[in-house]
């Protein structure tokens, strides 16, 4: 499978690793992934259940579609971005680039060299590190 297609079938899977994975190589989620994952979703849901809803005369039943896109798509999505965001306040206590004004918290990315931040790799080696 192309690197592309891993990326897509992840983001449509929401697949969860372990905290230490996102924080010490490149990042697995983004804030982009996480809504584009959520966003393919809820389009194949409502694709599927038109679908649905047109083959079998389900007219009077459309409003379940709602529901399960939320809880097919929107509701995994949340728990994805909380997980995410618990991961980024770990990252944030453990690097330098956590309190450098040119850290971008919504995709684990230093500004400035437009590189990936982890435990391991720290883009600048704080030289252009400056207090936010």
């Amino acid at each position: 499978m192309t690197n592309l297609a891993k990326k897509v079938a992840d983001a449509f899977l929401f697949r969860t690793y372990s905290p230490e994975d996102s924080l010490t190589d490149q990042p697995i989620y983004t804030t982009g992934s996480i809504v584009f994952g959520g966003l393919l979703r809820a389009m194949i849901i409502l694709f599927i259940t038109y679908w649905a809803v047109e083959k079998y005369y389900l007219y009077q039943f459309w409003y379940f579609s709602l529901f399960i896109v939320w809880a097919l798509a929107i509701a995994p999505a949340y728990e994805q971005y909380q997980n995410f965001h618990k991961r980024m306040e770990e990252l944030k206590e453990e690097t330098l680039c956590g309190t450098c004004k040119h850290f971008e918290n919504g995709s684990q990315l230093c500004r400035i060299y437009d590189e990936h931040v982890s435990i391991n790799h720290i883009p600048c080696e704080g030289d252009s590190w400056e207090p936010k």
